[in-house]
């Protein structure tokens, strides 16, 4: 079993590998090495993963449906009521832009829907494995996100103006999706999210929730950047859909699809750290 759900998490659609920078060929030459492979998983651990989620739905005490009312989450105004907080703290990650990682350059399985600079994350959990050197830097959201029950994933969602996530639809019916609006360009109707045949738009201190297994696609089309505050939690479930879900996950978070990327975010951490040593190093200063 253990196997084949591991198999099933690399059951995504089939990656489309066209890229710009040097690092994005060599990015795209591993994801096209990995594909055959992930064709041959595709259908049985996909049916098996999806099969589960039929027991899942069946066990939810929340409803199945596309969008979902926040009365089933009341921490989120916790969240809500301290937005400027985090937008304080975010207004100083964006400072330094150039230093946030493509959305595609920590989870590689990200370039079927996303192969360009335009979509950034700024990773606090992922998974469960902390960001320590994030959360450093934005100790107060850090404390936020580490209140909300059973959190498993948390990062700053940064779209520029312009950008189109096409549909798409989530790996696991295991989780709810969170999205705390924390800039949102205007017009608003201009910067929207579509889940199944619903269409909503973020607003600034607002909360929104639903099950990304339904169909999706993002919208900026505004001149202005979009970000939110991004956080999966595990799905409100009965018993004992509930234990059969903290099973599932725990097997997610040792796949390659996890592990790999929590090794890609470490690695971006590192390599930053060394280039701001040497930035800010002696010999550097000296010369100019």
């Amino acid at each position: 079993m253990e196997r084949l759900l591991s198999q099933s998490m690399l059951a995504l659609p089939d990656r489309c590998t066209v890229r710009q920078t040097d690092k994005s060929s060599e990015l795209m030459e591993t994801t096209s090495k990995k594909s055959i492979g992930q064709k041959l998983v595709k259908d049985i651990g996909g049916k098996a993963l999806w099969s589960l989620e039929r027991l899942i739905a069946r066990g939810s005490s929340i409803p199945d449906t596309p969008f979902i009312s926040e009365e089933h989450f009341p921490w989120a105004s916790r969240l809500e009521a301290n937005h400027e907080l985090i937008r304080s703290e975010l207004e100083n990650v964006l400072s330094q832009l150039d230093d946030i990682p493509n959305f595609q350059d920590i989870s590689t399985d990200q370039v079927s829907i996303t192969r360009d600079d335009n979509w950034k994350t700024f990773f606090l959990y992922g998974m469960g494995y902390k960001t320590e050197r994030n959360c450093l830097r934005c100790p107060e959201t850090t404390r936020l996100v580490e209140s909300i029950p059973d959190m498993t994933t948390a990062f700053f969602s940064i779209l520029s103006p312009g950008k189109h996530i096409p549909a798409h639809r989530g790996v696991y019916k295991g989780f709810v999706r969170y999205h705390l609006g924390l800039i949102v360009p205007e017009p608003k109707e201009l910067c929207r999210i579509r889940v199944g045949d619903e269409i909503r738009y973020w607003e600034e201190g607002k909360s929104m929730f639903f099950d990304d297994t339904f169909d999706h696609e993002v919208w900026n089309d505004t001149n202005g950047t979009r970000v939110i505050l991004f956080v999966d939690v595990k799905r409100p479930l009965r018993l004992p859909a509930r234990l059969m879900n903290d099973g599932i996950i725990g097997i997610v978070r040792r796949t390659s699809y996890v592990t790999d990327a929590k090794k890609n975010q470490e690695e971006w951490d590192q390599r930053l750290a060394t280039e701001k040593g040497r930035q800010t190093s002696p010999d550097v200063v000296a010369q100019e």
